[in-house]
């Protein structure tokens, strides 16, 4: 699992640096990335480990992960080449912009899947004679508020990086990623305690979709310079966030919960991962045997247990119609 081998120290190869000056680069790809998995092992890890088995709408498994999974996929391969270009960007948002028309058309014309848990849910009337303008005025207070912060903590996650001496990927798979993800910590874990069970997952899914779609299309389509993608990236981080997410499956598929068993192990993954990118930065003596230790045997014990356990719930799913 090492990222470069030789490798300078302190991460001074130009594979680590961003094209044309913008240094902050490594930080956008590294934010989507690291927030992706944040949002799954973290989020989600935590909701449901604290608050208990967290409820998987049906349209979450056929739909919005796969499509999940697809975007992670198709990320990747736009990487190959090392960046990221404006017409590639485009088509993110492209793909953003037809997946939401697709999700507002089918919930308008009755899909079921699209539908699901809406009819009877009593908060929907509370939402409904709320006052426009004060939820407009939330709305923007909220993005003013976020636009704010986001500069700021891209500013200091960048001196960070250069006052350490490590890459910006690494500081936007770490600081940033989790500081971005702490919103849906907190919604995921307070939905989780409030019973809304099927809040949390959706919560985590959808954010997913839309950095991959939306934050990365758009950074890409609006920048002046290429985003840039570390080798390290293509070798390590963004495999890991597609794993992740093909990981929801078989977990998601068993019996349409996430079990507090299984929301721990999703945490107890978040801090290996956490561990393998601080030893690596610090090109620790013992990284190499630590990501061989994860990458030969706890990675597939784990996921060949996953998969035993969504297999089974599948049959005993199809059984029981």
């Amino acid at each position: 699992m090492s990222r470069s081998a030789p490798r300078p120290p302190k991460y001074s190869h130009p594979q680590f640096r961003v094209r044309g000056g913008d240094e902050a680069g490594g930080i956008a790809l590294g934010n989507v990335v690291g927030s992706n998995i944040a949002n799954v092992l973290l989020a989600l890890g935590i909701s449901a480990a604290v608050g208990g088995s967290l409820v998987v709408a049906r349209r979450i498994i056929r739909i919005d992960v796969p499509i999940m999974i697809g975007a992670s996929v198709l990320v990747l391969l736009m990487s190959l080449n090392g960046e990221i270009d404006r017409l590639e960007g485009f088509s993110l948002v492209t793909l953003l912009v037809v997946y939401v028309t697709w999700t507002v058309v089918s919930a308008r014309q009755g899909n079921n899947d699209i539908r699901l848990d809406l009819n009877d849910d009593p908060s929907n009337e509370a939402l409904a004679e709320a006052p426009v303008w004060k939820d407009l005025g939330f709305i923007a207070a909220g993005l003013a508020l976020l636009v704010g912060g986001s500069q700021a903590l891209v500013s200091a996650a960048t001196d960070i990086a250069a006052e350490l001496g490590v890459s910006d990927l690494v500081i936007g798979l770490t600081v940033v990623a989790i500081g971005t993800s702490l919103p849906e910590v907190a919604t995921s874990v307070l939905a989780a305690l409030r019973g809304e069970r099927d809040l949390a997952v959706g919560n985590a899914i959808g954010s997913n979709l839309f950095n991959l779609l939306a934050v990365l299309g758009v950074t890409a389509s609006v920048s002046p310079n290429v985003i840039p993608v570390a080798h390290g990236a293509i070798q390590v981080d963004i495999p890991v966030m597609i794993a992740v997410a093909v990981a929801c499956v078989p977990i998601f598929a068993n019996g349409h919960v996430l079990a507090r068993w299984e929301g721990a192990l999703f945490f107890l993954f978040y801090i290996g991962y956490i561990t393998w990118l601080i030893l690596d930065a610090a090109d620790h003596s013992v990284r190499t045997d630590y990501g061989n230790a994860m990458l030969y045997f706890v990675i597939p014990i784990t996921a060949l247990t996953l998969t035993v356990i969504g297999v089974r719930s599948q049959r005993k799913e199809l059984s029981a119609r």
